[in-house]
């Protein structure tokens, strides 16, 4: 699932989506070059992923060390109360890493994706084993579609359109572009970008207040989207960075790839040959 390339649009929708959260928000633009390293910041990101994914378990955990060791030094402020909280408080982990799955679940599926429900359910369930490596507690961590919906339902009020969040939204449509690139911002990334926000659920929609196509429209274009894209050789595809999955099959042996549509329990984050029964998953 996570060698989809429909993955990068799921990741902007998780942008757009995790910007509502007031307190989580701040914690991003308070800490971080978003601004001017947005680019560098999702390539960290889908690197963690990957590592996660298609590394061994030590490097998986050596991974998550380093992420809870650098939550652990980072803090924000609420402009309106003063209050000061570190970014590694349980209830903003678990809406970044919420928002997250349930953008991958939800853009994949809805643009063709062979999952069923049982497989979501075990994906999500699955996922726990990431959110324990960011720092949560497993037991907590929702891992099954119907959890999911419940945790977002009761998080729902807590979501608002901030100064940071509206902030976002500009960055994510109108990214600062070279201008030799200006053309292809406005062809490509404003595509990418129109599909990951017509894929917000529709109160995320309404917060930002800004109109989206009807839903069969999206369903159209995000199925049309992920034909067009799965349709580039895997090969091609995985010379993108952060080459994941090509470091993944050269410790594994050649005869080990992701297969998309051979979908059956294994590990996520795989060791060796054994675990794998001549495929990666994740």
């Amino acid at each position: 699932m996570h060698s989809d390339p429909m993955m990068w649009i799921a990741g902007v929708r998780a942008l757009y989506l995790q910007a509502l959260h007031p307190r989580a928000v701040r914690g991003v633009l308070q800490n971080s070059d978003f601004r001017r390293d947005a680019w560098g910041r999702l390539m960290r990101t889908a690197r963690f992923v990957g590592t996660l994914t298609y590394d061994t378990t030590d490097a998986a955990e050596q991974a998550g060390a380093r992420v809870r060791r650098i939550h652990r030094l980072l803090s924000a402020t609420d402009p309106a109360t003063g209050e000061r909280y570190g970014v590694d408080q349980p209830d903003l982990l678990l809406w970044v890493h919420c928002a997250e799955v349930d953008s991958y679940l939800h853009v994949l599926r809805r643009s063709g994706y062979p999952l069923t429900d049982a497989h979501a359910d075990a994906y999500l369930h699955e996922q726990r084993e990431s959110a324990r490596l960011v720092g949560l507690d497993p037991a907590g961590v929702p891992g099954s579609r119907a959890a999911l919906a419940a945790y977002f339902a009761r998080v729902r009020p807590e979501l608002a359109l901030t100064p940071e969040a509206c902030e976002v939204d500009g960055f994510l449509r109108r990214p600062p572009t070279p201008v030799p690139l200006v053309p292809a911002r406005a062809v490509l990334w404003q595509r990418v970008a129109g599909l990951a926000y017509g894929a917000l659920p529709a109160y995320a929609q309404e917060l930002y207040g800004r109109p989206a196509p009807p839903p069969a429209t999206v369903t159209r274009r995000l199925r049309a989207t992920g034909r067009l894209l799965r349709a580039i050789p895997p090969t091609v595809r995985w010379q993108l960075p952060p080459r994941h999955i090509l470091r993944a099959v050269a410790r594994l042996g050649p005869g080990t790839r992701p297969a998309p549509y051979k979908l059956r329990p294994s590990a996520a984050i795989l060791d060796g040959p054994k675990d794998t029964q001549g495929e990666l998953r994740g």
